[in-house]
């Protein structure tokens, strides 16, 4: 049995006329002899009847002390995905396709009882087999599954991406499809870069980083389940005919032949994130307890930090803005001098090339320094180089690392190195 599954957006399912266009996406499916599972998102976007937020929001305003019930919480946010499914099945049956829709527990996903945030810890998959067996298109509500105590989970951010690469792999599907409003995952966001450009394929590895980074397609969660899994993903339109970004564990592009290394451009794609602090404490190089004491009251309080300095007498880190008060007050309590810079943004670069390769971070600071653009701190990983910089700096910052590594284009033969 030739299994995929087919994940839809929220802003796939949110009319009429978008449904139809899932409906023609499920029977191509079908006519090539798979049979689909289709996992869908809540319709919509915050202020939409139905979307994840407006129901969020709904629970809030009836609470105003905030002091909601986690439990209640996950049960209302779950509802979006529940509808669409629902609407979605009936959509599929009014074209005459044998369908029935599903939450996230009676599809099988077993969550860890963490409200808000779950894992899937088990999945179970004789029912939804049971269904593709009798030819009929199983709906899934993503974002969701239910306890062995029968409380219903969702899964945070992304969820439903997450929710479609389990279901890939506990059905052993051949990829999983995930359908949005962009042709694919571009070389840099297409709303600050007009010549980005859509990448054919990509490695786990480079999407997690990208995704990490600030990278908004597919969320990493749902990235390193696939990558622990090697389910092969596929992004691409909803409408449009590209072929999308191919995500897998080969570094081999889909029609080369498969080297044991392959000839890859340095710098892969550009991602961003806006709305960051940079923090700097300063403190005795002898207050080794005192920075412990600090960032276990940032982690306990589940502030993230990134982009961390540390020195024996300052400690650098980023911080986003939302946190800036709740990290300001942890601060002040242990009686540490400090200082906050706001209205800051993080540029990072991704590829594989750069593994191993020297000069990479000269050539980024390069491009930046040539547009006075000031850097604040700097991170680096083996495929990842980050720059923290003044966020008025950010839309010229991505424009400039763009054309440095001619990311608008097809990799020249003096781009290339063997990775």
């Amino acid at each position: 049995m030739k299994i995929i599954v087919q994940k839809f957006g929220g802003t796939s399912v949110a009319n009429l006329s978008l449904r139809e266009e899932v409906v023609n996406r499920i029977r191509e499916a079908r006519a090539k002899g798979y049979k689909p599972v289709v996992v869908v998102s809540a319709m919509g976007r915050s202020g939409d009847p139905y979307a994840t937020d407006t129901l969020k929001d709904l629970m809030s305003s009836t609470c105003a002390c905030g002091d909601q019930s986690l439990r209640d919480m996950d049960m209302i946010m779950s509802c979006g995905e529940i509808i669409s499914a629902v609407v979605m099945s009936s959509t599929l049956c009014a074209e005459g396709i044998a369908s029935l829709a599903l939450t996230g527990g009676q599809a099988g996903m077993i969550t860890d009882g963490n409200y808000g945030d779950a894992q899937v810890v088990e999945f179970q998959p004789e029912r939804l087999l049971a269904h593709l067996r009798n030819d009929e298109v199983v709906v899934v509500a993503g974002f969701q599954g239910i306890t062995p105590e029968g409380e219903i989970n969702t899964m945070g951010r992304g969820g439903s991406d997450t929710s479609a690469v389990i279901l890939g792999a506990g059905l052993g599907a051949e990829r999983v499809e995930i359908y949005t409003d962009v042709n694919g995952i571009m070389t840099a966001d297409p709303k600050l870069v007009s010549d980005a450009r859509m990448i054919d394929h990509l490695t786990y590895n480079e999407v997690c980083q990208l995704a990490y980074e600030g990278a908004k397609v597919i969320h990493p969660r749902a990235v390193e389940v696939a990558m622990q899994h090697n389910v092969s993903l596929l992004v691409k339109h909803l409408r449009k005919s590209e072929e999308g970004t191919v995500i897998d564990g080969d570094v081999t592009p889909i029609g080369e032949p498969r080297f044991s290394q392959r000839e890859t451009r340095v710098i892969t794609g550009i991602a961003h994130m806006p709305g960051l602090v940079q923090v700097t404490v300063d403190m005795e190089a002898d207050d080794a307890d005192l920075e412990l004491q600090m960032f276990n009251q940032l982690a306990e309080s589940r502030i993230s930090i990134d982009l961390i300095s540390i020195f024996p007498e300052r400690k650098n880190f980023t911080i986003k803005e939302d946190n800036l008060f709740q990290a300001e007050a942890i601060i002040k309590k242990l009686g540490l001098k400090y200082s906050m810079q706001t209205s800051c943004a993080k540029v990072s670069v991704v590829g594989l090339g750069m593994r191993n390769l020297p000069g990479v971070m000269a050539r980024v600071i390069k491009a930046l320094k040539e547009k006075k653009i000031r850097i604040l701190q700097t991170g680096d990983s083996n495929i990842t180089i980050s720059l923290l910089i003044r966020e008025e700096d950010l839309s010229e910052a991505i424009r400039t690392l763009h054309d440095h590594f001619r990311l608008a284009a097809p990799p020249s033969d003096d781009e290339r190195v063997l990775a």
